[in-house]
């Protein structure tokens, strides 16, 4: 698999350092840690925490696995009656990841979406140790509208969030370079996203590289 960039649109380049450092830091023994569906049952903050959000089968749980390198890693976030619940990974070290429920699945009760939607902006609002959040957006279809809500509580939280293009091998380069272009538009009207988008695709393994070292340089600057 490679781990080329896709996106022409990122932050500062990445230097070998920090891929190599990338690499190192998921290059660990991930495992399940919990999985909380109120604010009481959410473990106990440690370290730094990063979280990915996204539409539900925008690829979450496959971009999890690539990151870590563990093909069934996240299959637990797909377990019936979890699909409301805040997933926690981690490695006994510093770091962790948490998987947040899809949203805009339009066959979920209202009850549902509500508890939801009470669950993240309490997480989000009280999660002092929440480095970033990684929202995923499918490169084949870009910005929805089911998105811009979510944008809007994260910046109502003050929460950096950064875009992240899954499947982003899938649009012919045109198509993904119009993606690219419109997302960024939009995300420049939005005060808590970090800037620069990354293109990744858990399937060629594309991106996954410059997302790892993403995750570096938010651990060192978090130090």
């Amino acid at each position: 698999m490679s781990d080329a960039p896709i996106s022409p649109v990122a932050p500062a380049p990445f230097t070998p350092a920090e891929m190599s450092t990338g690499r190192k830091l998921f290059a660990v023994d991930w495992q399940f840690m919990a999985a909380a569906d109120t604010m009481t049952a959410l473990p106990k903050m440690f370290g730094v925490e990063i979280a990915f959000a996204g539409r539900s089968n925008v690829g979450k749980s496959s971009l999890v696995n690539a990151l870590t390198g563990r093909d069934g890693l996240a299959r637990t976030s797909n377990t019936p009656g979890r699909t409301q619940e805040l997933i926690f990974f981690a490695t006994g070290d510093r770091l962790r990841l948490v998987d947040m429920p899809g949203y805009g699945y339009a066959e979920a009760p209202k009850s549902k979406v509500a508890a939801w939607t009470e669950l993240i902006r309490a997480y989000l609002r009280g999660r002092a140790n929440l480095g970033r959040v990684y929202v995923l957006i499918d490169a084949r279809h870009g910005l929805k509208d089911t998105d811009g809500p979510v944008l809007d509580l994260l910046d109502e939280a003050a929460v950096s969030y950064q875009v992240v293009l899954t499947k982003a091998d899938q649009p012919k380069p045109g198509e993904l370079a119009d993606v690219l272009a419109a997302t960024e538009a939009v995300l420049k009207k939005h005060t808590a996203a970090y800037p620069g988008i990354l293109a990744t695709s858990a399937r060629t393994g594309a991106g996954i590289g410059e997302l790892r070292a993403a995750v570096a340089r938010l651990m060192s600057e978090k130090r």
